[in-house]
């Protein structure tokens, strides 16, 4: 009598083992069990621990008074300048400066609301940003032009600690005469 060869020996050494392209039949989530973390819920101990340091559900907060920034380097305003020049989105020559050279471009009508320094500048500029960078404001002036900055984020200073300001109210204590040519102290 002959044995037959079992299929899972036969199909030893092939790619798909006899599923065509096996990849387009093992892809699912049911081939992997889920996706993410489902089935964890009533599990031996053993599957749970793996799970026990992680965070269920969404974390944090978007703060709503937050500033989105979009940014543009120089290089990109020189390769696009004389498109949005006929486009009408950059105007040649300053609107205050008498002489006609160069581009007055305002960034928030090309949707961007802060120029980075990234590239040189061909060009005289006059910029109107909200923000920009202290080595792209350096660049556009080295080149004659100027970057009008409309906003600035003002840093808010750290209150002093309670020793600071306790050493400078000593230091600076009227009831205590300090040592000069009309006060002399006697030790």
């Amino acid at each position: 009598m002959r044995f037959k060869k079992k299929k899972n020996s036969k199909k030893r050494g092939s790619k798909f083992c006899g599923y065509g392209r096996g990849a387009a039949h093992h892809k699912g989530a049911g081939n992997r069990g889920g996706r993410g973390r489902a089935g964890t819920g009533k599990r031996a101990d053993t599957k749970k621990p793996s799970y026990w340091h992680l965070p269920v559900g969404r974390q944090g907060f978007s703060s709503k008074s937050r500033i989105k920034i979009k940014a543009i380097n120089l290089e990109d305003i020189n390769k696009n300048l004389v498109d949005w020049a006929e486009k009408g989105l950059a105007t040649r020559g300053a609107k205050d400066a008498k002489d006609a050279e160069g581009f007055t471009l305002e960034l928030g009508k090309l949707g961007y609301n802060k120029l980075l320094g990234n590239g040189k500048v061909n060009e005289k500029l006059v910029i109107l940003t909200d923000f920009a960078s202290k080595n792209a404001i350096s660049k556009v002036r080295e080149a004659g032009g100027e970057v009008q900055v409309l906003k600035s984020i003002a840093k808010k200073k750290k209150p002093e600690s309670k020793k600071k300001a306790a050493d400078g109210k000593s230091s600076s204590n009227p009831s205590k005469p300090e040592a000069g040519p009309d006060n002399k102290i006697d030790n």
